[in-house]
C-alpha cells in the first residue's frame, strides 16, 4: 500500500481561481488543473525568490518534494501559455497555515490574519515597507533586491542577498518579499 501524501503548508487560498486566454469564453477552452501546493511552490521560489531548501522548509516538505511540485506546476503554466488553455487552480495536498509577517523599517513580526489580505502598514511604525517572513526563526531578509531584513539584519550576511555562497550555486534571495 502506498504511504499517503504529506500536506503541504500554503500561506492562504488564492482568491481568482480561474485564468484563461482573453476573448475566449471558458467554455471554449481546454482546461488545466493547477494545485495549490503547485501555486504555492511557484509563488515561494519563483515570486518570493526562495531557494528550494527554504521553500521545502515554508511547505514543511522535503526539498524534493518542492522540486517535483514546482516542475509539475511549472509545466502546466507553460502549456496553458503556449497552448491557449484556461488554468483552474484548486486542489492539491495542503493545509493554510497562517503567514509570518515583518517590518523592513523597525523589524516588528507579527501574524497575518486569517482573512489572507495583505496589511497596508506595519502596527508598529507605520511603515508600508513589510513582506512575508519565510524564515521560521524569525531572522529572514526583505526578499529580491531589497537589501534589508528583520530587526535591522544586514544584507551581507551569509545566505542573505544574492551572489555566490561557498560554491553551492546561486542564493536565490533570503526569503522575505511581498505577499
Amino acid at each position: 500500500m502506498a504511504r499517503p501524501p504529506i500536506e503541504r503548508a500554503v500561506g492562504g487560498i488564492p482568491r481568482v481561481t480561474l485564468f484563461k486566454p482573453a476573448g475566449i469564453p471558458g467554455s471554449q477552452l481546454e482546461h488545466l488543473s493547477l494545485a495549490i501546493d503547485e501555486l504555492e511552490a511557484l509563488r515561494l521560489v519563483d515570486l518570493e525568490g526562495l531557494s528550494h531548501e527554504q521553500a521545502a522548509s515554508a511547505m514543511g516538505v522535503s526539498r524534493q518534494t518542492v522540486g517535483r511540485v514546482l516542475e509539475r506546476g511549472r509545466a502546466k503554466v507553460a502549456e496553458a501559455l503556449v497552448a491557449g488553455k484556461a488554468l483552474i487552480i484548486g486542489g492539491g495536498q495542503y493545509r493554510v497555515e497562517p503567514r509570518q509577517l515583518c517590518c523592513a523599517s523597525c523589524g516588528a513580526l507579527w501574524t497575518a490574519g486569517e482573512d489572507d489580505s495583505r496589511p497596508a502598514a506595519c502596527p508598529s511604525c507605520g511603515s508600508a515597507d513589510i513582506g512575508t517572513c519565510w524564515d521560521p526563526a524569525g531572522g529572514c531578509g526583505m526578499g529580491r533586491n531589497r537589501g534589508r531584513g528583520c530587526a535591522g539584519e544586514s544584507a551581507g550576511r551569509k545566505g542573505h542577498g544574492r551572489g555566490r555562497q561557498s560554491g553551492r550555486g546561486r542564493s536565490r534571495g533570503s526569503g522575505l518579499g511581498p505577499t
